[in-house]
């Protein structure tokens, strides 16, 4: 692995309704939504500004995952599952700038063996029927609950959220899966048979012959995609400008989770990572909560799945960001943050 892991941190998301924002007036400081929505007075968590440290029972012992809530509104609270796995919630730093002017609740959380959390060395914790019973543990905390409980996973995040669903829905108020397929082996196809051949030929042939003789370290690699990839289906911004809160993930990413689970490679998941084989697609019709679906024109997953996903789930809705790729929480950020704005704000008044 290269020194700092660097570009296993860009490869992390590649698992990790152009719709108009609902219009809404800005809440103002002197009123009383205001007051309440940013006041920690009275809560539990006022001497930390909202962290948390919730304990986490495993078969390996119990651990402390980190969380930190950010506002109060008791009908509208957003777990937010980041992706890799092994990143950090710190790719969603910028909900900072959309929900609580909506006055919507939002919690960060590093899952177990995220930076902020622990970060136990034991690779039978990297498994996802664990990590779906850490986000039940993380709910009960939390006291999240089917009047008010928002699940929003990204990438893994994403998988992690359907898993859950799968299992758990009857404590889920609405469910939004963002950015990911809800097949391993059809990401596979799309990003080996249609992202990859999008590449210069040559380009493409010197890409797999680098992951054919396993060279995921060689500095060549990780310029090629540099240079032909990320930018296009990962964040599409020049990489000098990309937000520091992105490059703070990259940094503090666990490279031992994402390796084991998603493996090396940039265009699929191989070799023994544990992910390999993962798929639910059959599955998608026992959601039958609120669920939105987002998926981006130039997403490493494939937007037409994605669209496709949204009428099985039984009450599905679909979000397309025109301009975004696999990080639309920033490369088409108001289509992203209003869309999902919107169905919170539906889900929620429908709901009364």
């Amino acid at each position: 692995m290269r020194t700092h892991y660097t570009l296993f941190y860009f490869i992390a998301f590649s698992l990790i309704l152009g719709c108009t924002p609902q219009t809404k007036q800005p809440i103002t400081s002197g009123s009383n939504e205001a007051t309440d929505y940013l006041s920690y007075e009275k809560r539990d968590d006022q001497f930390t500004g909202g962290i948390k440290m919730i304990p986490i029972t495993t078969d390996m012992g119990t651990f402390k995952v980190w969380t930190k809530t950010v506002g109060h509104n008791p009908t509208k609270k957003v777990l937010l599952l980041h992706g890799g796995p092994g990143m950090t919630h710190e790719i969603y730093e910028c909900a900072d700038g959309y929900f609580p002017q909506e006055s919507i609740e939002y919690i960060y959380y590093d899952q177990l063996g995220s930076y902020y959390s622990d970060k136990p060395d034991d690779l039978s914790l990297w498994d996802t029927a664990r990590f779906v019973e850490e986000v039940e543990q993380v709910r009960k905390a939390l006291k999240l609950d089917a009047s008010n409980f928002y699940l929003l996973g990204q990438s893994w995040g994403g998988i992690l959220a359907m898993e859950y669903a799968l299992k758990y829905q009857k404590n889920l108020k609405g469910l939004i899966i963002s950015n990911m397929m809800s097949s391993i082996p059809e990401y596979n196809t799309y990003a080996q048979e249609v992202l990859g051949p999008q590449l210069d030929p040559k380009v493409f042939e010197e890409i797999k012959a680098l992951e054919a003789n396993k060279a995921y370290t060689d500095p060549r690699y990780s310029e090629l995609l540099f240079a032909h990839y990320y930018t296009e289906h990962v964040l599409r911004i020049p990489v000098d400008e990309w937000p520091e809160a992105i490059l703070r993930s990259f940094k503090h990413a666990n490279n031992q989770v994402y390796v084991h689970m998603q493996g090396y490679s940039e265009f699929g998941i191989t070799g023994n990572a544990t992910l390999k084989n993962w798929d639910i697609k059959n599955r998608l019709k026992e959601i039958t909560i609120p669920t939105l679906v987002i998926g981006a024109k130039y997403d490493t997953m494939n937007p037409k799945h994605m669209e496709w996903m949204s009428t099985e789930v039984k009450n599905g809705t679909y979000l397309f960001c025109p301009n975004g790729s696999h990080l639309s929480q920033y490369d088409d950020q108001k289509n992203y943050f209003g869309g999902i704005i919107n169905f919170i704000n539906t889900t929620n008044t429908e709901s009364k």
